[in-house]
């Protein structure tokens, strides 16, 4: 008896997981049914929410030591739809769609990319999940792009902004981009929850949930923007510190080569060479 309680208790662990999965899955097709309805903001919020269910499954599924090759696999298929093709199908209705007429096809292919950029990027991700720096993403994480794509609508609904449609072209192609590129991003794996912190960082959580309810629309969007742009920022100060690194190891070489090197006297034999 006790054998079956612990094998059905070890099953209950591993189906948690996949039940947060499960309802991120829900989120991003409720994502996908709203935007095809025209309600871009409630299609909007099941994004978020499908991005909360993701982080929920990981966390469980580390703290629970139940991380399996099938919950990985399952939990990548359902992010290629809450965080590649529902912020596609929704930036493409919101925003896209407003192109001229003769230039329509750069709208569907500018969603396109969010979708091909997405597939990349959690197909590197799952085959170099083993080898990879925990404490970085090899370029920008699915649910990033798709956050900033559903933080923006939040904002420009809320303010009653209408979207440029040029802009977020643009903003697709670049997001697409960061996905595939090696750019790195700060991931935060590396914290450890179980461990005990300083009253500080309680302090920073208790400022950032102040800020985000000042300005529930605001915030999030320049948080995301922020963490977006960290990544491609960070590689140019990273190339431009090796770029100066290695003009000083150039200058210091050629300033080595045109420094005669100095002339070592020859040992006397102690006898007199003279005649």
């Amino acid at each position: 008896m006790a054998k079956l309680t612990d094998r059905m208790g070890r099953r209950g662990v591993y189906v948690l997981p996949s039940l947060f999965t499960t309802m991120g899955l829900f989120s991003g097709f409720y994502g996908l049914i709203a935007a095809v309805q025209g309600r871009y903001e409630l299609a909007a919020w099941a994004i978020l929410a499908a991005a909360v269910f993701d982080m929920l499954d990981g966390r469980v599924a580390r703290l629970l030591h139940a991380e399996t090759a099938f919950g990985a696999e399952y939990d990548s298929l359902c992010d290629m739809l809450s965080f590649g093709i529902a912020p596609a199908v929704l930036i493409y209705l919101w925003a896209l769609i407003h192109l001229p007429a003769d230039l329509h096809k750069l709208a569907w292919l500018g969603a396109f990319f969010l979708v091909a950029g997405a597939g990349l990027r959690l197909a590197r991700f799952n085959v170099q999940l083993e080898c990879q720096d925990k404490r970085y993403f090899q370029g920008l994480p699915t649910p990033g792009a798709a956050l900033l794509i559903a933080t923006a609508v939040l904002y420009y609904e809320n303010a009653g902004y209408t979207p440029q449609a040029w802009l977020w072209l643009f903003g697709a192609v670049f997001l697409s981009w960061l996905m595939v590129s090696d750019v790195r991003f700060v991931s935060g794996k590396d914290i450890d929850l179980k461990k005990k912190r300083s009253t500080g960082m309680v302090v920073l959580m208790v400022v950032a949930v102040g800020l985000v309810m000042i300005d529930p629309y605001r915030v999030p969007f320049t948080v995301l923007l922020a963490y977006c742009l960290h990544g491609p920022m960070m590689s140019l100060w990273q190339h431009k510190r090796v770029s100066s690194y290695r003009r000083l190891r150039r200058m210091q070489k050629a300033k080595n080569k045109a420094t005669p090197k100095p002339s070592i006297p020859q040992e006397s034999n102690g006898k007199d060479d003279t005649v």
